[in-house]
């Protein structure tokens, strides 16, 4: 396993297990060595996301721009795709695992149209019923990170081999867009899986989440914000490098997307599509 810290939060991870990685971009483990307040900005980032925590809860997680108190989650949480902002603040004290999961693997995780959960946040138990808080309880009583990761494990394993199998020809409508970054359009993908795009669209969003276009700008915008963070970075060039007419489209969709500037995220200290501006 790797420890690393960030700031006052230190962060654990392992490589995950076989059976997992079609479906899960990643997980890890957080915790304090003291309790330090955060508020911090998600930007979109094409996967949706299991936060289960096994200390303190949330204070507010919300869209941004909706009113403070609308929107709060109190305990662990799913988070299906977005595009748009969100703005998430925790008291201190936080312990707790986030999961990234790919969009069809949420798909099968969930078993659930993924249309639901879209640009949403809701409790975990709303998605794995009461096994949630049975789920919590074990990895609060585990001896160790390890331990925690087995139970974790073993929970997905057992979910995926109970749920639905994504239509083949959304499974490579994804991959295509995914390995493009977003570069492609509609009528072509729906060309290259055999669809109309009427179709294509209907299919995609149940069990993606977004329609195949707003997911190809989510994908493109998290392109160039990764591009963003080297040094000495152009934006035209980066505009260029990832799809976008010119520089002032790469602005609106940052603003749109993540509420702010290029070079303002540029700036700013972000992992885990976690921004601190």
């Amino acid at each position: 396993m790797r420890v690393t810290r960030i700031g006052s939060r230190w962060r654990v991870a392992r490589p995950r297990h076989p059976g997992l990685r079609p479906f899960v971009h990643s997980y890890a483990g957080y915790w304090e060595s003291e309790p330090v307040p955060y508020r911090v900005r998600l930007v979109p980032t094409g996967r949706a996301v299991v936060v289960i925590n096994i200390a303190e809860p949330f204070s507010e997680v919300r869209r941004l721009g909706e009113p403070s108190g609308r929107g709060a989650v109190v305990g662990s949480l799913v988070a299906g795709l977005e595009d748009g902002p969100r703005v998430c603040a925790h008291p201190g004290g936080q312990e707790a695992i986030r999961l990234e999961l790919t969009p069809l693997g949420a798909y099968r995780l969930f078993s659930l149209p993924m249309g639901e959960l879209t640009n949403t946040v809701v409790e975990l138990g709303h998605v794995l019923g009461p096994v949630a808080e049975e789920l919590v309880e074990r990895l609060a009583g585990a001896r160790d990170w390890a331990a925690r990761f087995d139970l974790v494990d073993a929970e997905l394993l057992a979910r995926l081999g109970r749920g639905p199998l994504p239509a083949p020809e959304v499974a490579q409508a994804c991959r295509l867009l995914s390995e493009a970054a977003g570069g492609i359009r509609v009528a072509r993908l729906a060309a290259e899986v055999g669809w109309s795009q009427g179709h294509l669209v209907r299919r995609f969003t149940e069990q993606v989440g977004l329609a195949p276009k707003a997911f190809a700008r989510v994908l493109r915008f998290h392109r160039a914000a990764g591009l963003l963070s080297g040094d000495g970075v152009d934006l035209n060039d980066v505009a260029l490098a990832c799809g976008f007419y010119d520089q002032a489209h790469l602005s609106r969709d940052f603003r749109a997307l993540a509420g702010t500037t290029p070079g303002r995220l540029a700036a700013a200290r972000w992992a885990d599509g976690a921004v601190a501006l």
